[in-house]
């Protein structure tokens, strides 16, 4: 067979596994990279060059800045604003809110981390606010599609039309430069769903939806008997406590009032060395006698925690709450605990146990610190910083009920290292739009800086990537270099303009677009792509005119994955939470995929000449 007759037997095979779906799209993608080789269509380094190239470095920086902005509790608070500022009244308002949000972030972070990010707090809201999910989550992620044309970093398409250029000789694409097409596109987006969209879309719920998380801390403290009387009071320089160890520290005189726990001041951790001014005392008690406290031993309420209410004073940007079970043959079966104790560990405080539902502490600090062995079924109430209940939470010897994690990215907007993580994302835009560097520096650098800052751990940003689009974006790329050397991307250029005729550009661009559309419903946007720039460029060079229009059109074209569920992973990300059928994605999808190609075809050549 001759290398053309290779490269079309291929790309039938890759469209048909794909369209398939029975196969995981990464051993389609490497069977197609190891085909190109077999079939000495390339090299061993050409066929495998894509995992080594800049676009792709790029691509999974970008998800470990996502993570790092959601880990940090950014877009929990962007969430919390999003319903505030919505209400419950408006579905216009509500709307408009929700795919403005998602468009800006995705413009940010790319399609699958913005929807990921943002799919549990619509889900959230839909529950609060009584409405169906189905009627939110599909304009979440069709808007997040037409947000990704504002910046480079919406999706990787972006990147691949950008080097595209590049390569072609016509330069790469500016950083908002995208926007131009990509304002359109989402004003048409947000107004079909507007006006249409209700009666378009199904009234459903999904079949699972997730816990409300939001009001975590408030449950746990009210059950747990702590929702009043618990007071965080600073140690003054003066107190006679500075210097004892908390072992050491004597309430006995002061009959009304408990000591729970003694935090350093700087991480809210257990202390473990002798009290210092700036040190925090948890106390539980009477408003009466913690300020009798306060007065004689020098200490004094803290001004950022509201006395006495225990949600805000143990649940906060530092620290968190969680609540665990003993399950049978745990090894801390028949173990003392007493409120107030500290975990072998060192980080987590013991607030409070329950059996049965039922407080099994006394209430007096005596007999409290007299210890209680624990039985299988036990709940306890723990306490300490967000990293630590991340770290230690996975003791087989303990269920967690919540997962701290799931709990904090709802509940607590704006946590520990949220203003690094939105100043390094800052950082990576102003380099990509000034292009002081190129992207895969610019990303190199974020992620680099998200792991230095803490706000992830290098296992955690690791687990952050999406390995599966990496590797499907770095497989796939040789079969683009595949076609341009074997002259498949020409021979196919010169059918298409044959087609056309004398048609013009235009009828180039509508062809391209169907082309890339059509690809773009049965398998990855990423993929179709791949495959049509390289036809793209060789047909603009036949008819003479620039390669920049028809790459931006080509862009557009495959940001319009709106007819079936396995378009992208966000259309199916969504189908389970929105209660959807695979029927349902193209009525409201039609509509928009007819105004991509107005938009493509007709829009795009004022902008970028042909």
């Amino acid at each position: 067979m001759s290398p053309l007759a290779y490269i079309a037997t291929i790309i039938a095979a890759v469209v048909v596994l794909f369209i398939w779906n029975k196969l995981p799209v990464v051993i389609v993608a490497m069977a197609t990279a190891l085909a190109l080789w077999a079939t000495q269509v390339l090299t061993l380094g050409q066929a495998l060059s894509g995992f080594g190239d800049p676009a792709v470095i790029f691509i999974a920086c970008l998800f470990i800045v996502s993570a790092g902005l959601e880990t940090t509790g950014v877009t929990a608070w962007a969430g919390q604003l999003l319903i505030r500022g919505a209400g419950a009244e408006s579905r216009t308002r509500l709307l408009l809110l929700t795919m403005s949000l998602v468009a800006v972030l995705t413009a940010m972070i790319s399609v699958n981390g913005a929807v990921a990010a943002l799919l549990p707090v619509v889900v959230v809201m839909a529950v609060r606010l009584k409405r169906k999910s189905s009627q939110l989550l599909m304009p979440l992620v069709f808007s997040a599609h037409a947000g990704s044309m504002l910046a480079l970093t919406g999706t990787p398409v972006n990147v691949l039309v950008s080097e595209a250029g590049f390569e072609a000789g016509v330069g790469e694409f500016g950083f908002f430069e995208f926007a131009l097409v990509g304002i359109p596109l989402l004003a048409g987006t947000m107004a079909i769903i507007v006006l249409f969209g209700e009666r378009l879309l199904p009234q459903r719920n999904g079949a699972k939806m997730p816990a409300d998380l939001s009001r975590h801390a408030k449950t746990l403290v009210e059950q747990y008997g702590l929702a009043d009387g618990i007071f965080q009071m600073r140690v003054r320089a003066t107190s006679p406590y500075v210097g004892l160890s908390p072992s050491d520290i004597d309430l006995s005189s002061f009959p009304g009032v408990q000591l729970v726990a003694v935090q350093e001041g700087e991480s809210a951790a257990p202390l473990r060395r002798t009290l210092m001014d700036g040190d925090h005392m948890l106390l539980r008690g009477s408003a009466e006698a913690a300020a009798s406290l306060a007065a004689q031993m020098h200490l004094s309420f803290r001004e950022d925690a509201p006395s006495g209410q225990g949600e805000e004073t143990l649940f906060n940007r530092r620290s968190g709450l969680a609540e665990v079970v003993i399950p049978p043959r745990s090894g801390l079966v028949g173990q003392t605990v007493f409120p107030g104790m500290v975990t072998d560990s060192g980080d987590l405080i013991v607030l409070a146990m329950q059996r049965a539902g039922a407080k099994i502490d006394s209430g007096n600090p005596k007999s409290d610190r007299s210890g209680i062995a624990l039985r299988a079924g036990d709940t306890m109430l723990l306490q300490g910083t967000w990293k630590a209940l991340d770290l230690h939470l996975s003791d087989p010897d303990v269920l967690v009920v919540n997962s701290p994690e799931l709990v904090r990215r709802q509940a607590v907007p704006l946590g520990p290292g949220a203003y690094q993580a939105i100043a390094v994302l800052m950082g990576m835009v102003i380099l990509l739009a000034t292009g002081l560097v190129p992207p895969a520096v610019a990303g190199l650098l974020a992620a680099g800086a998200i792991v230095l800052s803490r706000i992830l751990t290098v296992e955690q940003s690791y687990r952050a990537v999406d390995w599966t689009t990496v590797i499907l974006v770095g497989a796939l790329m040789p079969l683009s270099i595949a076609m341009v050397e074997t002259g498949a991307a020409q021979l196919m250029a010169e059918g298409l303009v044959y087609v056309i005729g004398n048609a013009g550009p235009y009828a180039l661009l509508a062809g391209l677009f169907m082309l890339t559309a059509i690809l773009g419903q049965l398998i990855s946007n990423t993929a179709t792509a791949l495959i049509v720039i390289p036809i793209g460029v060789a047909a603009a060079t036949s008819m003479g005119i620039s390669p920049r229009p028809v790459l931006m059109s080509t862009a557009v074209a495959a940001a319009g994955a709106f007819l079936t569920p396995i378009a992208t992973p966000t259309n199916l990300m969504v189908m389970g939470p929105g209660g959807y059928a695979f029927g349902d994605y193209w009525k409201l999808g039609l509509p928009l995929l007819i105004w991509f190609f107005v938009v493509s075809v007709f829009l795009v050549p004022l902008i970028w000449r042909f």
